[in-house]
C-alpha cells in the first residue's frame, strides 16, 4: 500500500488543529506540526500550540521540541521532518501533518530552491541596516526590487525579508524567481487540505484568540522573554507588540489591538501565499 502525507494548512485561527486531531484519530496516526513558531518551548502562548488536553489526545511531534535560542530554518525543518517521516512510514501508511507556516509546507513537499552560497557580508550589512532603520524601510526596498516576495512572503518576518532582499541583490535575480525550481520527488502521496472560513467569521475568532491569548499570561510570557527579544524566533506578531509595550512605544490597549491587526493582516497573507497552489482541496467551514 502507497504510503500518503495529509497536509492541513490554512490561515491563523481558522481551526485547523481541531480538524487535524479529528483527522489522526481517524487514521490512528501521529500528527506532524508544521509551524515555525510553535517549535519552540519559550513559547507556549503566544503561539497558540495544541492545548495539553489536546496533546494527550493525539501525539504531536515538532511542538516545543526547540529553543529560541537556537537558530532554526525551513531547510533544517526540511531534513529533521524527512528524517521523522522516514521512520514514521515504516510503522504507519497515512499521516497527518498540520500548521500555517507556509515556507515550512513548500520544503517538506518541494524541497528548498539551491539557493546560491550566502554572501556573509552583505547579510552583515542588512542585519545592521535592520538593527539601525528598521525592518519596514528593508520591506519597501524589498516591494521595490521583487514585488511578488513582497506580496507572498511573510514580511512581518525579519528573517525571511532579509533572506529574499540578500539573495536578490546578491545575484542580480529575484528571489521568486529562484522559486520556480523543479521540485523534487517524494517518496509519498501529498494530499493538501485547506481550511478556510468567512472573512468575518475568522477575523472575529482571530480577535477573540488574542483575549484569550492576553487572560492565559501572555504579557508575563513575553516578559519571561525580554533577553530574547532580538533574536528571530521572537520577532513576531504577538512578541514584538508586547516588547513595544514594555519599551513605553505604546499602551497596553494600543500593543493588543496592534496583535490583532497584524494577525489579521498575516492570515490574509497566508491565504494569498497558497492561491496560487491548484492543489490544495479547500473546505470553508
Amino acid at each position: 500500500m502507497g504510503k500518503e502525507l495529509t497536509i492541513v494548512l490554512g490561515p491563523t485561527g481558522v481551526g485547523k488543529t481541531d480538524y487535524s486531531i479529528e483527522l489522526a484519530q481517524q487514521y490512528n496516526c501521529p500528527i506532524i506540526n508544521c509551524d515555525s513558531r510553535q517549535i519552540y518551548r519559550e513559547m507556549k502562548i503566544g503561539t497558540a500550540p495544541p492545548s495539553e488536553q489536546q496533546l494527550r489526545q493525539v501525539q504531536h511531534y515538532f511542538v516545543h521540541s526547540h529553543s529560541v535560542e537556537q537558530y532554526y530554518t525551513a531547510g533544517l525543518y526540511e531534513i529533521e521532518a524527512m528524517a521523522l517521516l522516514e521512520k514514521l512510514f515504516v510503522e504507519y501508511d497515512k499521516l497527518v501533518m498540520v500548521g500555517g507556516s507556509g515556507m515550512y509546507i513548500d520544503a517538506l513537499c518541494n524541497g528548498l530552491d539551491d539557493f546560491p552560497k550566502a554572501d556573509l557580508q552583505l547579510r552583515e550589512s542588512l542585519m545592521e541596516r535592520l538593527q539601525n532603520e528598521g525592518l519596514e524601510n528593508l520591506r519597501q526596498q524589498l516591494r521595490v526590487v521583487d514585488r511578488e516576495s513582497y506580496d507572498s512572503i511573510d514580511i512581518a518576518n525579519p528573517q525571511r525579508v532579509v533572506r529574499a532582499l540578500e539573495v536578490t541583490l546578491q545575484t542580480g535575480r529575484k528571489f521568486s524567481d529562484w522559486k520556480s525550481a523543479p521540485k523534487k520527488e517524494r517518496p509519498f502521496k501529498i494530499n493538501k487540505i485547506g481550511i478556510n472560513r468567512d472573512r468575518e467569521e475568522l477575523y472575529c475568532r482571530i480577535n477573540r484568540r488574542v483575549d484569550i491569548m492576553m487572560e492565559q499570561g501572555l504579557l508575563d510570557e513575553v516578559k519571561s522573554l525580554v533577553a530574547f527579544k532580538e533574536l528571530p524566533a521572537l520577532r513576531t506578531v504577538g512578541y514584538r507588540e508586547l516588547f513595544d509595550y514594555l519599551d513605553n512605544k505604546v499602551s497596553l490597549q494600543e500593543a493588543v489591538e496592534l496583535i490583532k491587526r497584524n494577525s489579521r493582516r498575516y492570515a490574509k497573507k497566508q491565504l494569498t501565499y497558497w492561491g496560487r497552489d491548484n492543489s490544495i482541496n479547500w473546505l470553508n467551514f
